[in-house]
Parts: structure tokens; C-alpha cells; sequence
């Protein structure tokens, strides 16, 4: 069954970039990221316009997602060398998931990478990404805030974080929204730890009093 989850590395005191958006702290952890498996299970991606960006600045070859990958926006903004189209709530010329869950994640993609900028709420598109996860997983890669839209529409599964060895006292939060959660499991992956949490809805607390 398919899962909308939010799935990130984040540090001890709870941000996934400095103040400058910038990832160095998380990139000297280690020299291979680390693979749990998830990405094999992704049917499909959505990503904010500062993630978007941040992958375009840090590509090393071809857009290196196969799936169908939405980026929420109101900005008019580029595709990798590779894409070619045009305009917001339009897709790139490419391929559509081919249901091969061995190719739903990382991987350079022959093809044109199939990117489709949307504008307006997470909720009017979110028909369109779940059918396109055939079945797989809607990765939410972030930032926060989209994750945080997600949850504020009720359309929010699960959070995976791999937590790092760093505090940074201030930058981009993981999740600027007040959540009930509930432990799903618990792991390790040197130098991360690593938790998976489902989603229960807004904080008990902030309920409306009966």
C-alpha cells in the first residue's frame, strides 16, 4: 500500500540545513550515504523550490531521480541541462514510472527526466502523485515546510529521520508544525539514528477544548 512519507536526515536539535541552506554538516558524516532500502520502494517525489535548487547546484551528471518528481512552486523555474518544458503544473518530456521497482530511485535516467513544477495547495495535486507512485511510496523530500502542508491537510503517513551527531543551534527547521506521533522503529546506521514515526495528527494539546 502506498505511504506518503517524509523522509530526511536531520540533526540532534532538529534542523536539515544551516541558516544558509547549506548541507556541509551532513555530507562529512560519511563518504557513502546510506542505504536502507527506501529509495527502491519510491513510486514518486515531491520537493520545494529551495530543495530543487539545492539538487540542481550539486548535480554531478544527469538529474539523478527515474520517477516523476513534483516541485512545488510559485517561481518560474529551471530544468537540469538534460530536461527540456516549460511552465508551472507542467511535466517535462519523459518517461512515466514504468512500474519497476528496482528503477523507482537514484540512477541516471536515459530519458529525460520527468520534473512537473505545481503551484497551490499540496492537496490539489496529491491525486495525480499517488497514482503516478504505482502502488510505491510518495517520497516527500523537503523542506519542512512542504512536509509540514502535507500534515496540515492530513495527507501525511510517516516522518524517517536519519538523525546525525550535530547540533547546529539555529537553521531550517524538520518540522515547523505541533504533531502527535507514534514509534514505529528504531535502528542505527554509524554515525545515524534512525526512527521511523506515523503521523497521529495535530498535538492532543492544541485540540479545541469539548
Amino acid at each position: 500500500m502506498s505511504r506518503t512519507v517524509y523522509y530526511t536526515a536531520t540533526t540532534l536539535d532538529g534542523f536539515i540545513a544551516d541558516p544558509n541552506d547549506s548541507l556541509e554538516w551532513l555530507l562529512r558524516q560519511t563518504e557513502e550515504p546510506p542505504d536502507d532500502g527506501f529509495i527502491d520502494g519510491v513510486g514518486a517525489i515531491v520537493m520545494g523550490a529551495t530543495t530543487y535548487e539545492w539538487v540542481l547546484r550539486n548535480l554531478d551528471g544527469p538529474w539523478p531521480y527515474k520517477v516523476p518528481t513534483w516541485v512545488m512552486t510559485h517561481r518560474k523555474l529551471g530544468l537540469p541541462a538534460t530536461g527540456t518544458g516549460s511552465g508551472a503544473d507542467a511535466k517535462t518530456s519523459g518517461t512515466e514510472d514504468d512500474g519497476n521497482a528496482a528503477d523507482a530511485g537514484k540512477g541516471g535516467a536515459a530519458s529525460a527526466p520527468d520534473i512537473r513544477f505545481a503551484k497551490g495547495s499540496v492537496s490539489d495535486h496529491y491525486f495525480e502523485m499517488c497514482t503516478a507512485t504505482g502502488d510505491r511510496d510518495l517520497w516527500v523530500m523537503g523542506g519542512g515546510d512542504l512536509a509540514g502542508q502535507f500534515a496540515d491537510e492530513g495527507l501525511l503517513d510517516e516522518i524517517i529521520t536519519w538523525t546525525a551527531p550535530v547540533v547546529l543551534g539555529r537553521g531550517r527547521p524538520l518540522m515547523p508544525r505541533r504533531l502527535d506521533l507514534e514509534l514505529l522503529e528504531v535502528g542505527s546506521s554509524d554515525p545515524f539514528v534512525i526512527a521511523r514515526h506515523r503521523v497521529i495528527g495535530p498535538l492532543l494539546e492544541d485540540s479545541p477544548a469539548e
